[in-house]
């Protein structure tokens, strides 16, 4: 059964299946949305058997427009607050978070200060802190979007908002104050299972943000390195991601079974 609603300005699009069961929770990117994650989120929501819920951040896709596109050191923690508040509206006890850039550093955020709702957490091409090849991969796409039709191209999913996240992006991230944000001190208070995806040739992020994660949380963690994959391993490599994202919540639901006896 699909419900799609807004919350707070936010298009929500949720698929339940069956209310014992865990819903999968998917974070886009910076210049994501709903409709740029395509067929990944059901497809994995069948493999697994679970509910997925799937949301435009407020400025994003079907979303309405962000009210500035100037953005706090803190916003990805803000963005944890309401994802939590989301969890809550929609009364998702056991979700099992899959974020991806922007999003898995969100997931790792929620996962830290809200664990009593998180059962387990898949990040993807997180970041826990800035490197240069942030900043080089950043300043690259801001010389697409000024040289190229990624403008247009990105309309397409949204429409007149499109300025506004771009500049929320880049703008932050390249502002002198956001050089030092860092989430590692959070890390330990991760204490459900993680799966950590990233493509070898990610061009915004070194794999030091995958060991340094995997290495600092107090749960179970694993890795998985993606060759010839950059930044998006789910489109680059979609059936390989599947597959090992699918092994990992298979684990975890038997977990919770056998919680349950």
């Amino acid at each position: 059964m699909l419900s799609a609603t807004q919350y707070k300005g936010m298009q929500v699009d949720y698929y339940l299946v069956d209310e014992t069961r865990p819903t999968l929770v998917f974070l886009h990117d910076s210049l994501g949305c709903i409709e740029l994650w395509r067929d990944f989120p059901q497809l994995l929501a069948d493999a697994v058997g679970c509910n997925v819920l799937v949301y435009d951040r407020l400025g994003y896709g079907e979303s309405i427009a962000m009210p500035t596109f100037e953005r706090p050191v803190d916003y990805l923690e803000k963005e944890a607050d309401l994802l939590n508040d989301i969890l809550e509206h929609y009364t998702i006890k056991q979700a099992i978070l899959f974020g991806h850039s922007d999003g898995g550093s969100i997931a790792l955020i929620t996962a830290a200060k809200y664990p009593q709702r998180i059962t387990a957490l898949i990040c993807e091409a997180g970041h826990i802190f800035v490197e240069d090849i942030t900043l080089n991969g950043i300043r690259e796409a801001i010389n697409q979007y000024t040289t190229t039709d990624l403008k247009t191209r990105l309309a397409k999913y949204h429409s007149n908002k499109v300025e506004a996240i771009f500049k929320a992006w880049t703008l932050t991230w390249t502002r002198e104050d956001f050089r030092d944000w860092n989430i590692e001190h959070l890390l330990p208070l991760i204490t459900c299972p993680l799966l950590f995806i990233q493509g070898r040739n990610d061009e915004f992020g070194s794999l030091k943000q995958l060991h340094t994660t995997v290495a600092a949380v107090s749960g179970n963690a694993e890795a998985f390195i993606v060759p010839n994959a950059g930044h998006t391993p789910h489109k680059e490599a979609k059936e390989a991601v599947i597959k090992e994202a699918t092994s990992f919540i298979n684990e975890i639901k038997l977990i919770l079974i056998t919680d349950l006896k």
